[in-house]
């Protein structure tokens, strides 16, 4: 459960940066609202590889999760690293297939119910 909470506040914060991206180019307070945004897409993938090691460790899941976690990590850094150097040819594509990845991993996380349910 923890871990699709994580991966959801992941992609809530992925989807709300294109919106402060069409702040920054519009309005003078945009940059500011677009970094704020940055820092909080870099925060929850942090919380997302710490929540997929703890699930797998002391929880007794699958490791798995945690490589995708170290990827989406490390995305996360080159978009930041593309956004500040004003790549946006990279930066906005790079951005759309994390949000498409974190949609998807979203949805391939069971939930508790489906967990317990009997394999036939």
């Amino acid at each position: 459960m923890f871990l699709r909470v994580a991966i959801a506040l992941q992609t809530v914060a992925l989807f709300a940066a294109p919106i402060t991206a069409g702040l920054l180019l519009t309005s003078p307070a945009g940059r500011t609202s677009h970094s704020v945004t940055a820092y909080g897409v870099f925060t929850v993938a942090v919380v997302h590889l710490v929540t997929a090691v703890l699930v797998w460790r002391p929880g007794g899941g699958s490791p798995r999760p945690i490589l995708y976690a170290a990827v989406f990590l490390g995305l996360t850094l080159a978009q930041i690293a593309l956004g500040i150097a004003h790549l946006t040819a990279l930066h906005v594509p790079l951005g759309a297939l994390m949000f498409g990845m974190s949609l998807l991993q979203l949805s391939r996380v069971p939930t508790r119910e489906s967990a317990a349910l009997p394999v036939r």
